[in-house]
């Protein structure tokens, strides 16, 4: 069977809501011109995004002084092309990062 010609399995789930978020839900569900369920199965697909983004940024390894100033490197690293004439510095620029680098990177390990 192709894959266009599969079939989703969609489960019913009878879904209580409070009467002033329901009306809320339907509201916003006409003004953007989708049904109600599509409406809540959006607002629920973006709160997990939402959560599993926290869950992932509380377990990524922290930033150290190592770490950031590799990453600096790669970022000072000179490349073969030479800026496009809207993406150079104006004259007499000084960069943030440089003067204050250390400001930046105290206190972390």
């Amino acid at each position: 069977m192709p894959l266009s010609e599969k079939k989703v399995a969609l489960s019913k789930f009878p879904l209580r809501l409070m009467p002033y978020v329901r009306k809320g839900a339907v509201e916003f569900s006409e003004r953007q011109g989708v049904s109600l369920n599509q409406f809540i199965n959006v607002a629920v697909a973006e709160k997990l995004a939402h959560l599993e983004h926290e869950e992932w940024v509380a377990s990524r390894s922290k930033p150290t002084k190592a770490r950031i100033s590799r990453a600096l490197a790669v970022l000072d690293k000179p490349t073969r092309n030479a800026p496009d004439p809207d993406d150079r510095m104006p004259p007499g620029y000084r960069s943030f990062r440089r003067t204050n680098e250390n400001k930046l990177l105290k206190g972390r390990k």
